[in-house]
């Protein structure tokens, strides 16, 4: 593994601490309620994603 790809090697220990700091940041009962809202906007852009190119197909017919 070369010193570049370091950084982006997470384990079991590092996501345990940072749902541990999430948790102690936001509180158990805040994180439904920002998951709702990501999941949300995760579906928002893919959908103006997929107009995006049907706007492009139909410019190109």
């Amino acid at each position: 593994m070369s010193l570049y790809m370091l950084p982006l090697a997470i384990g079991p220990w590092q996501i345990a601490l940072i749902v541990i700091i999430v948790l102690l940041l936001f509180g158990g009962k805040k994180i439904p309620e920002l998951m709702r809202g990501l999941g949300s906007g995760i579906k928002e852009f893919k959908d103006a994603s997929k107009e995006e190119e049907i706007e492009k197909n139909d410019k190109k017919e």
